[in-house]
């Protein structure tokens, strides 16, 4: 065929997250520690209002931006949660996913040359949507400050093309969060920059120490910034692909055209979902972060009694421990750990360069897989042969 496609799709590739948990069908009995997706049902109240709407035939579209019902306890759950302060009516629009939030917010911001900055390692969903707006990422790299951003760093990398600086904390795939102390640092940095600036704070209700603070909390800011969450990881509702974005009113007035010339509209029983999620269902996230740090501790002790270098992580539900020591480049690790181990991690090279000599491992699984799959680890290093594999 010679018709021919955008070279910028062309160049996509599946992510390394995916490579190898599409991999396991291949090898039925591998234990999977490979998806960030919790292992809890969504709370039987939030099923039960979207089921609710359904039967009751709420099944048409909703306003572009989403029910005014929903952005009004989103509203509410960001005020009465962390303080911060949006108008329900033009600075909230729901979203197919914190995905589609992150898809609109960049089209509706980048332009061709422009570049974004990303600490890294990081998510590999960030980069390829750049991509295609036809803009550039430059990564600031963290894997020799404990996967946390320098401000310094972050200043030597701002340019006239930087349009915007994204960060992702807690952090996937690290687990590691910032405290108040760090973000000051980095905000006094950017309040001196004409930059945009956009958070994906989609993992803030599994914050397992302190409190988790947000960069949409700071009013120098305000005026640039971009909040990204959704339900996915906070309720177990990864499937009912409700996400939001929240900013300043003249710039979200863009992103809501961007948005619904993509999907019109996130689905409508969904929005009915979200609803109870966020008004009576608030106590849910505190309730599974109570497994959440049990296999957290848990993974992070077989670790480093296995002799791993790994820094412990305070958020979401990842470890990524060091490899460096074996000697082997990570996508080899974990390729061979699937077929000679029956383990199924994440190449840390999948989370870009800087990701290289780590492994990111999932513990939102239940702890018999996690005790299972930290037994074939352990039994898959000891039958390296030292000095050969072994560095």
């Amino acid at each position: 065929m010679s018709i021919s496609i955008n070279s910028k799709a062309r160049e996509l590739v599946v992510p390394g997250i995916r490579q190898f948990s599409n991999q396991l069908i291949h090898y039925p009995n591998a234990v999977d520690l490979t998806i960030g997706q919790p292992d809890f049902p969504t709370p039987e109240a939030v099923k039960e209002a979207g089921i609710t709407a359904i039967t009751m035939n709420k099944t048409g579209y909703s306003h572009n931006a989403g029910m005014i019902e929903l952005r009004i306890a989103i509203r509410d759950f960001f005020a009465d949660t962390y303080g911060l302060d949006y108008k329900a009516d033009t600075e909230v629009v729901v979203t197919n996913g914190a995905s589609e939030a992150i898809d609109s917010v960049f089209r509706t911001i980048l332009e061709e040359g422009d570049e974004v900055i990303l600490p890294a390692p990081l998510y590999s969903g960030y980069e390829p949507i750049i991509s295609l707006c036809g803009a550039k990422t430059v990564y600031l790299d963290t894997s020799d400050t404990d996967f946390r951003p320098s401000p310094e760093r972050l200043d030597s990398l701002i340019t006239e093309r930087t349009k915007a600086v994204l960060f992702n904390y807690p952090s996937n795939p690290t687990g590691v969060t910032l405290d108040k102390e760090q973000m000051d640092s980095l905000v006094s940095v950017l309040e001196k920059r004409e930059v945009y600036v956009i958070s994906d704070e989609i993992y803030s209700e599994n914050t397992f120490e302190g409190n988790h603070h947000s960069f949409a909390s700071y009013t120098t800011l305000k005026d640039r910034m971009f909040l990204i969450h959704g339900l996915s990881k906070s309720h177990s509702m990864t499937g009912w692909r409700i996400g939001f974005v929240l900013g300043p009113e003249n710039i979200m007035e863009h992103v809501i055209k961007v948005h619904l010339y993509n999907s019109v509209c996130a689905s409508v029983p969904s929005q009915h979902a979200a609803i109870e999620a966020l008004t009576n269902n608030r106590h849910v996230p505190a309730e599974m972060n109570i497994a959440y740090i049990e296999r957290r501790d848990f993974v992070y002790n077989r670790l480093k009694d296995l002799g791993f270098d790994v820094i412990f992580p305070n958020g979401a539900f990842y470890i990524f421990p060091s490899i460096q020591q074996y000697g082997m480049p990570s996508f080899e690790f974990a390729t061979r750990l699937l077929k000679e181990g029956g383990l199924a991690v994440v190449p840390g090279s999948t989370f870009t360069q800087y990701g290289e000599g780590f492994i990111r491992i999932s513990y939102a699984y239940s702890m018999p897989v996690l005790e299972e799959g930290l037994n074939r680890l352990e039994s898959w290093i000891s039958s390296l042969k030292i000095g050969t594999e072994v560095m």
